[in-house]
């Protein structure tokens, strides 16, 4: 057995509270990976944060306000799975290969669709308030 499918057993065989906290600690991490090795994801957190202060303090109903940081979360959201997408066509292999292109442009249309999703619900709900 692969150290790899040790890691995964042992995950695996945790329950109740210690396989929350496992899972816990293995998003953490995931956080401080992204944050340390990709840019993009660097940038939108850079812009989500002030964002949800924003939203917050916006004289808007709390489902609209509930609305504007959903969507910032998920562009968050997205931009993680892109990044695991990236990594694992970049740990399969890096030659080029037209269906790992696919992946990687998949991805970043996705994350394009967030970004799209999340400015039409921005200028929606606070475009007029922040024209005023």
């Amino acid at each position: 057995m692969t150290q790899h499918q040790q890691q995964v057993s042992e995950f695996k065989s945790k329950s109740g509270v210690k396989r929350i906290y496992a899972a816990f600690l293995y998003s953490m991490h995931g956080f401080r990976t992204a944050w340390k090795s990709e840019h993009a994801f660097r940038q939108e957190l850079v812009l989500v944060v002030p964002g949800v202060v924003v939203a917050l303090l916006l004289p808007v109903s709390v489902l609209e306000k509930i609305a504007l940081i959903a969507v910032l979360m998920l562009v968050l959201i997205v931009e993680l799975i892109n990044s695991a997408i990236e990594a694992v066509v970049d740990r399969i292999s890096f030659e080029r290969h037209p269906l790992s292109k696919n992946a990687k442009d998949f991805g970043s249309a996705a994350v394009f669709l967030a970004l799209a999703l999340a400015g039409l619900t921005w200028l929606l709900i606070a475009g007029p308030l922040l024209i005023r």
